[in-house]
Protein backbone atom coordinates (compact mmCIF):
# COMPACT_ATOMS: atom_id res chain seq x y z
CA UNK A 1 0.00 0.00 0.00
CA UNK A 2 1.49 3.38 -1.30
CA UNK A 3 1.78 6.41 1.20
CA UNK A 4 1.88 9.96 0.49
CA UNK A 5 3.50 12.52 3.20
CA UNK A 6 3.57 16.18 3.13
CA UNK A 7 4.24 18.61 5.85
CA UNK A 8 3.76 22.34 6.51
CA UNK A 9 4.18 24.98 9.25
CA UNK A 10 1.18 26.75 10.86
CA UNK A 11 1.18 29.63 13.14
CA UNK A 12 -1.45 29.92 16.31
CA UNK A 13 -1.39 33.20 18.28
CA UNK A 14 -1.12 33.26 21.92
CA UNK A 15 -3.46 35.16 23.90
CA UNK A 16 -1.23 37.86 25.45
CA UNK A 17 2.33 36.32 25.99
CA UNK A 18 4.14 33.09 26.97
CA UNK A 19 6.94 34.03 29.80
CA UNK A 20 9.54 31.20 31.33
CA UNK A 21 12.88 31.74 32.39
CA UNK A 22 14.33 31.90 28.71
CA UNK A 23 11.95 34.45 27.18
CA UNK A 24 8.38 34.97 25.90
CA UNK A 25 6.75 33.76 23.18
CA UNK A 26 3.55 35.12 21.35
CA UNK A 27 2.93 32.76 19.07
CA UNK A 28 3.17 28.87 18.54
CA UNK A 29 4.70 28.06 15.37
CA UNK A 30 3.97 24.13 14.69
CA UNK A 31 4.83 21.69 11.77
CA UNK A 32 1.77 19.33 10.83
CA UNK A 33 2.56 15.61 8.95
CA UNK A 34 0.24 14.12 6.84
CA UNK A 35 0.23 10.68 5.60
CA UNK A 36 -2.43 9.62 3.39
CA UNK A 37 -2.67 5.71 2.43
CA UNK A 38 -5.88 4.11 0.79
CA UNK A 39 -8.11 7.47 1.02
CA UNK A 40 -6.79 7.76 4.83
CA UNK A 41 -4.85 10.44 6.09
CA UNK A 42 -2.98 10.54 9.48
CA UNK A 43 -2.41 13.87 10.94
CA UNK A 44 0.61 14.66 13.13
CA UNK A 45 1.97 17.98 14.90
CA UNK A 46 5.10 19.10 16.68
CA UNK A 47 6.45 21.77 18.14
CA UNK A 48 10.35 23.06 17.28
CA UNK A 49 12.24 24.06 20.73
CA UNK A 50 14.97 26.04 20.15
CA UNK A 51 16.43 24.60 23.66
CA UNK A 52 16.83 21.37 22.13
CA UNK A 53 18.18 22.97 18.70
CA UNK A 54 14.75 23.32 16.65
CA UNK A 55 13.42 25.57 14.49
CA UNK A 56 10.71 25.15 11.84
CA UNK A 57 13.23 24.63 9.08
CA UNK A 58 15.12 21.94 10.38
CA UNK A 59 12.07 20.04 11.46
CA UNK A 60 10.89 20.13 8.04
CA UNK A 61 14.13 19.46 6.88
CA UNK A 62 14.26 15.69 8.87
CA UNK A 63 10.68 15.28 7.66
CA UNK A 64 11.94 15.73 4.03
CA UNK A 65 15.14 13.44 4.73
CA UNK A 66 12.86 10.86 5.97
CA UNK A 67 9.85 10.62 3.83
CA UNK A 68 11.24 8.42 1.24
CA UNK A 69 11.70 5.36 3.65
CA UNK A 70 8.21 6.70 5.24
CA UNK A 71 6.38 6.58 2.19
CA UNK A 72 7.56 2.88 1.38
CA UNK A 73 6.44 2.01 4.45
CA UNK A 74 8.55 2.13 7.20
CA UNK A 75 7.08 1.10 10.80
CA UNK A 76 6.95 3.47 14.04
CA UNK A 77 9.81 0.91 15.03
CA UNK A 78 11.65 1.50 12.21
CA UNK A 79 11.02 5.63 12.60
CA UNK A 80 12.87 5.24 15.67
CA UNK A 81 16.35 3.61 13.94
CA UNK A 82 16.29 6.40 10.81
CA UNK A 83 14.78 9.50 12.92
CA UNK A 84 16.38 11.20 16.05
CA UNK A 85 14.29 11.82 18.92
CA UNK A 86 12.83 15.39 18.96
CA UNK A 87 9.90 17.45 17.69
CA UNK A 88 10.38 16.05 13.82
CA UNK A 89 9.48 12.17 14.69
CA UNK A 90 7.11 13.54 16.54
CA UNK A 91 4.58 14.43 13.81
CA UNK A 92 5.79 11.69 11.69
CA UNK A 93 4.98 9.01 14.61
CA UNK A 94 1.88 10.82 15.53
CA UNK A 95 0.21 10.82 11.72
CA UNK A 96 1.17 7.17 11.57
CA UNK A 97 -0.21 6.02 14.60
CA UNK A 98 -3.59 7.90 12.95
CA UNK A 99 -3.33 6.67 10.01
CA UNK A 100 -3.39 2.94 11.61
CA UNK A 101 -5.78 3.55 13.38
CA UNK A 102 -7.78 4.98 10.49
CA UNK A 103 -7.21 2.02 8.60
CA UNK A 104 -8.10 -0.47 10.88
CA UNK A 105 -10.96 0.74 12.48
CA UNK A 106 -9.62 0.36 16.13
CA UNK A 107 -9.15 3.57 18.05
CA UNK A 108 -5.57 4.48 19.57
CA UNK A 109 -7.16 4.32 22.83
CA UNK A 110 -8.04 0.95 22.70
CA UNK A 111 -4.76 0.04 21.31
CA UNK A 112 -2.33 1.73 24.08
CA UNK A 113 -4.60 1.36 27.15
CA UNK A 114 -6.95 -1.52 29.01
CA UNK A 115 -9.78 0.79 29.45
CA UNK A 116 -12.11 3.48 28.04
CA UNK A 117 -10.40 7.02 28.09
CA UNK A 118 -11.66 9.18 30.47
CA UNK A 119 -11.54 13.46 31.21
CA UNK A 120 -8.76 13.88 33.04
CA UNK A 121 -7.41 17.43 35.21
CA UNK A 122 -5.05 19.33 33.17
CA UNK A 123 -2.42 22.31 35.20
CA UNK A 124 -3.17 25.51 33.87
CA UNK A 125 0.04 27.65 33.18
CA UNK A 126 0.47 30.98 34.92
CA UNK A 127 3.25 33.06 32.97
CA UNK A 128 6.60 33.95 34.49
CA UNK A 129 6.48 37.34 35.77
CA UNK A 130 6.77 40.24 38.74
CA UNK A 131 5.19 38.71 42.39
CA UNK A 132 1.98 40.94 41.62
CA UNK A 133 1.72 40.12 38.13
CA UNK A 134 1.66 36.66 38.93
CA UNK A 135 -0.50 36.83 41.90
CA UNK A 136 -3.81 38.68 39.76
CA UNK A 137 -3.19 35.89 36.87
CA UNK A 138 -3.35 33.33 39.20
CA UNK A 139 -6.36 35.00 41.19
CA UNK A 140 -8.39 34.74 37.82
CA UNK A 141 -7.74 30.69 38.01
CA UNK A 142 -7.83 30.38 41.29
CA UNK A 143 -10.44 27.64 40.78
CA UNK A 144 -8.80 25.62 39.04
CA UNK A 145 -7.94 22.29 40.64
CA UNK A 146 -4.07 22.44 39.39
CA UNK A 147 -2.09 25.59 38.08
CA UNK A 148 1.49 25.24 36.50
CA UNK A 149 3.56 28.28 37.57
CA UNK A 150 6.58 29.41 36.13
CA UNK A 151 9.58 30.64 38.27
CA UNK A 152 13.58 29.69 37.60
CA UNK A 153 14.79 33.35 38.71
CA UNK A 154 17.25 33.76 41.62
CA UNK A 155 14.91 33.99 44.29
CA UNK A 156 11.25 33.09 43.76
CA UNK A 157 10.37 33.21 46.89
CA UNK A 158 8.52 36.36 46.77
CA UNK A 159 6.49 34.68 43.47
CA UNK A 160 6.07 31.22 45.03
CA UNK A 161 4.42 33.08 47.85
CA UNK A 162 2.19 35.69 46.17
CA UNK A 163 0.39 32.54 43.96
CA UNK A 164 -0.15 30.63 47.12
CA UNK A 165 -1.67 33.12 48.86
CA UNK A 166 -3.65 33.78 45.32
CA UNK A 167 -5.31 30.11 45.07
CA UNK A 168 -5.05 28.86 48.22
CA UNK A 169 -7.19 25.88 47.08
CA UNK A 170 -5.49 24.98 44.28
CA UNK A 171 -2.41 22.08 44.13
CA UNK A 172 0.70 24.03 42.76
CA UNK A 173 3.23 22.75 40.42
CA UNK A 174 6.60 24.92 40.12
CA UNK A 175 8.30 24.82 36.79
CA UNK A 176 12.02 26.73 36.95
CA UNK A 177 12.96 25.38 33.40
CA UNK A 178 16.82 25.13 34.66
CA UNK A 179 16.44 28.49 36.51
CA UNK A 180 17.58 27.85 39.47
CA UNK A 181 21.28 26.97 41.36
CA UNK A 182 22.70 24.69 43.78
CA UNK A 183 23.35 27.00 45.92
CA UNK A 184 19.94 28.17 45.78
CA UNK A 185 18.21 25.07 45.81
CA UNK A 186 18.03 24.02 49.91
CA UNK A 187 16.20 27.61 50.25
CA UNK A 188 13.99 27.64 47.84
CA UNK A 189 12.86 23.61 48.33
CA UNK A 190 11.84 25.80 52.32
CA UNK A 191 9.52 27.91 50.69
CA UNK A 192 8.31 25.29 48.29
CA UNK A 193 7.54 23.04 51.82
CA UNK A 194 5.85 26.15 53.39
CA UNK A 195 3.82 27.08 50.32
CA UNK A 196 2.85 23.24 50.00
CA UNK A 197 4.05 22.69 46.82
CA UNK A 198 2.70 19.08 45.00
CA UNK A 199 5.66 19.56 42.52
CA UNK A 200 8.89 20.91 41.28
CA UNK A 201 9.56 20.72 38.14
CA UNK A 202 13.55 20.88 36.44
CA UNK A 203 14.86 23.25 38.95
CA UNK A 204 18.47 22.60 37.92
CA UNK A 205 19.85 22.87 33.93
CA UNK A 206 19.65 19.71 32.68
CA UNK A 207 23.27 17.89 32.72
CA UNK A 208 24.48 20.11 35.83
CA UNK A 209 21.29 18.39 38.12
CA UNK A 210 23.95 16.76 40.93
CA UNK A 211 22.65 18.60 43.72
CA UNK A 212 19.65 16.76 43.43
CA UNK A 213 20.85 14.01 44.77
CA UNK A 214 22.55 15.30 47.57
CA UNK A 215 20.27 17.39 49.19
CA UNK A 216 16.67 16.62 50.84
CA UNK A 217 13.85 17.13 48.25
CA UNK A 218 10.84 18.16 50.65
CA UNK A 219 9.13 18.25 47.85
CA UNK A 220 9.00 15.81 44.86
CA UNK A 221 11.38 16.39 41.83
CA UNK A 222 10.43 15.97 38.47
CA UNK A 223 12.84 15.88 35.40
CA UNK A 224 11.91 17.86 32.56
CA UNK A 225 14.81 18.72 29.73
CA UNK A 226 16.75 15.98 31.77
CA UNK A 227 15.01 13.39 30.35
CA UNK A 228 13.99 12.60 26.67
CA UNK A 229 14.16 8.96 26.40
CA UNK A 230 13.17 5.46 28.42
CA UNK A 231 16.95 4.81 28.44
CA UNK A 232 17.65 8.16 29.90
CA UNK A 233 15.67 7.13 33.31
CA UNK A 234 17.92 4.62 35.28
CA UNK A 235 20.29 7.11 35.77
CA UNK A 236 18.00 9.61 37.09
CA UNK A 237 16.67 7.77 39.98
CA UNK A 238 18.70 9.14 42.55
CA UNK A 239 17.82 12.92 41.70
CA UNK A 240 14.21 12.75 40.68
CA UNK A 241 11.00 11.40 42.24
CA UNK A 242 8.89 11.92 38.79
CA UNK A 243 9.33 12.52 34.89
CA UNK A 244 7.25 14.90 32.76
CA UNK A 245 6.95 13.10 29.23
CA UNK A 246 6.30 15.12 26.49
CA UNK A 247 5.86 14.12 22.87
CA UNK A 248 8.27 16.51 21.43
CA UNK A 249 10.61 15.72 23.10
CA UNK A 250 10.72 11.58 23.07
CA UNK A 251 9.72 11.86 19.51
CA UNK A 252 6.04 10.35 18.88
CA UNK A 253 3.79 8.38 21.18
CA UNK A 254 5.56 5.23 20.58
CA UNK A 255 8.99 6.25 22.39
CA UNK A 256 6.78 7.96 25.13
CA UNK A 257 4.91 4.57 25.93
CA UNK A 258 8.42 2.94 26.37
CA UNK A 259 9.10 5.57 29.00
CA UNK A 260 5.43 5.84 30.83
CA UNK A 261 5.96 1.82 30.93
CA UNK A 262 10.08 2.14 32.36
CA UNK A 263 8.94 4.88 34.67
CA UNK A 264 6.53 2.92 36.32
CA UNK A 265 8.68 -0.31 36.33
CA UNK A 266 11.42 2.36 38.47
CA UNK A 267 8.61 3.75 40.74
CA UNK A 268 9.06 7.06 39.29
CA UNK A 269 5.50 9.42 39.37
CA UNK A 270 4.67 10.32 35.84
CA UNK A 271 3.37 13.80 34.08
CA UNK A 272 2.45 14.10 30.71
CA UNK A 273 2.77 17.61 30.05
CA UNK A 274 3.35 19.84 26.21
CA UNK A 275 4.66 22.65 24.50
CA UNK A 276 2.20 25.18 23.46
CA UNK A 277 0.43 23.82 20.57
CA UNK A 278 -2.98 23.32 18.92
CA UNK A 279 -5.53 20.06 19.95
CA UNK A 280 -3.96 18.23 17.42
CA UNK A 281 -0.46 18.19 19.29
CA UNK A 282 -2.33 17.38 22.32
CA UNK A 283 -4.76 14.53 21.41
CA UNK A 284 -2.32 11.99 21.20
CA UNK A 285 -0.81 13.07 24.93
CA UNK A 286 -4.64 12.63 26.26
CA UNK A 287 -4.31 9.39 25.75
CA UNK A 288 -1.31 9.07 26.89
CA UNK A 289 -2.20 10.68 29.97
CA UNK A 290 -5.18 8.38 31.14
CA UNK A 291 -3.33 6.85 34.41
CA UNK A 292 -0.81 9.83 35.15
CA UNK A 293 -0.27 11.21 38.29
CA UNK A 294 -0.04 14.51 36.65
CA UNK A 295 -1.29 16.01 33.87
CA UNK A 296 -0.74 19.44 31.72
CA UNK A 297 -1.93 19.26 28.54
CA UNK A 298 -3.30 22.91 28.49
CA UNK A 299 -1.79 24.34 25.01
CA UNK A 300 -5.09 25.11 23.52
CA UNK A 301 -6.17 27.12 26.80
CA UNK A 302 -3.30 29.49 25.80
CA UNK A 303 -3.99 30.07 22.41
CA UNK A 304 -6.51 33.29 21.08
CA UNK A 305 -7.61 30.69 18.94
CA UNK A 306 -7.39 26.35 18.28
CA UNK A 307 -7.72 24.74 15.36
CA UNK A 308 -11.26 23.05 14.37
CA UNK A 309 -12.84 20.42 16.19
CA UNK A 310 -10.47 20.65 18.93
CA UNK A 311 -10.00 19.13 22.30
CA UNK A 312 -13.14 19.80 24.65
CA UNK A 313 -12.37 21.69 27.65
CA UNK A 314 -14.36 22.60 30.25
CA UNK A 315 -12.68 24.18 33.53
CA UNK A 316 -9.61 22.31 34.26
CA UNK A 317 -11.03 19.19 32.36
CA UNK A 318 -9.69 17.78 29.29
CA UNK A 319 -11.68 15.26 27.11
CA UNK A 320 -10.54 12.40 24.75
CA UNK A 321 -10.38 13.34 21.17
CA UNK A 322 -13.02 12.81 18.90
CA UNK A 323 -12.08 10.47 16.17
CA UNK A 324 -12.24 13.54 13.66
CA UNK A 325 -9.61 15.19 15.35
CA UNK A 326 -6.82 12.19 15.90
CA UNK A 327 -7.01 8.54 16.88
Amino acid sequence: MRRTLASATETFPIAGGFTISRGTKTEAAVVTCRITADGHTGWGECVPYARYGESLDSVLAEIAAATAAVEAGASRDELRRIMRAGAARNAVDCALWDLEAKLSGTPVSSTINATPPQPLTTAYTISLGEPEVMAAQTARHADRALLKVKVGTPDDATRIRAVRAAAPKSRIILDANEGWTGETLAYHFAICAEAGIALIEQPLPAGRDEALAQVKRVVPVCADESVHLASDLAALTDRYDAINIKLDKAGGLTEALDLRAEAARLGLQVMVGCMVGSSLAMAPAVLLAQGADFVDLDGPLLLARDREPGLRYEGSLVFPPDSILWG
